[in-house]
C-alpha cells in the first residue's frame, strides 16, 4: 500500500498578499549588518596590530658578580652577589607596566634570598634596571653540599638557581589593554677565583 505525506499549501515566509514576510527582511538586515560589522572590526584589529607590532615586555638578568664566597669545615657558606635585572619594553608606541616583582636566589636547595620591587613604569622602547645586592647570613650545609662547593672551587665554577616572576601591562591603541605573566627560571654561574659572572640567556617566558 503506497503511502504519501500529506501536503502543507502556504509558505510560512510569505504574506497574505504573497510577497516576503516583512520581518524576514529584517532579520535577514539585521544579520548582514553584523556580519558586515565583525569584519570591519577585524579587518582593523589587524591593521591596527600590523601597524603597531605589539612586543611583549621581558625580564632578564644582563649583570652579576659574585662578591664573597666563604665556606668553612664546620660547612657553613656565606656569600653576596650583585644581580642587575633589566626590564625591557620593545614597544615602540606604548609604555608598559611592571608590577608583582619577585625573585628567589638559591644555592643548591638552600634559599638565600627573596628580591622584590615596587610596581614601576618603562617609557616606550626603553628600559630600566634593577639592582640588587644581595648578602646571605651563614647556610648550613650538607656533607654532599660541601663537597659540591669544594668541587666548585677546584673546577673554579660555582652555580645559583635564581628564578621569579613579574606582571606586565600595556595598551596597545584601539586593541585595547593587554597583561602578561612573565616567569624567569635560569642558572646564574660564577667564577669563585674572581667572582666573574659567566653570561648565559636568562630572559623571561610570557604566560
Amino acid at each position: 500500500m503506497d503511502k504519501t505525506m500529506p501536503k502543507f499549501k502556504g509558505k510560512l515566509v510569505m504574506g497574505a498578499n504573497g510577497r516576503t514576510n516583512p520581518l524576514v527582511w529584517l532579520v535577514a538586515i539585521i544579520c548582514t549588518v553584523i556580519a558586515v560589522a565583525v569584519v570591519v572590526v577585524g579587518i582593523v584589529v589587524f591593521i591596527g596590530y600590523m601597524a603597531i607590532h605589539p612586543r611583549v615586555p621581558v625580564i632578564s638578568v644582563t649583570n652579576a658578580h659574585l662578591d664573597l664566597l666563604r665556606n668553612d669545615y664546620a660547612g657553613l657558606l656565606q656569600t653576596q652577589l650583585t644581580i642587575v635585572v633589566t626590564a625591557k619594553n620593545g614597544n615602540a608606541k606604548a609604555h608598559a607596566t611592571f608590577s608583582d616583582i619577585t625573585f628567589n636566589i638559591s644555592y643548591q636547595g638552600q634559599d638565600i634570598a627573596v628580591l622584590v620591587a615596587d610596581p614601576f613604569e618603562v617609557p616606550k622602547n626603553s628600559s630600566k634596571d634593577l639592582s640588587y645586592v644581595v648578602q646571605s647570613s651563614s647556610i648550613p650545609l650538607s656533607p654532599d653540599q660541601m663537597e659540591q662547593v669544594g668541587d666548585s672551587w677546584k673546577k673554579n665554577e660555582i652555580e645559583f638557581d635564581f628564578k621569579g616572576a613579574a606582571r606586565t601591562q600595556w595598551r596597545v591603541g584601539p586593541l585595547g589593554s593587554l597583561k602578561f605573566l612573565c616567569h624567569l627560571d635560569c642558572d646564574l654561574k660564577f667564577r669563585p677565583l674572581n667572582g666573574t659572572y659567566i653570561p648565559s640567556r636568562c630572559t623571561s617566558k610570557s604566560h
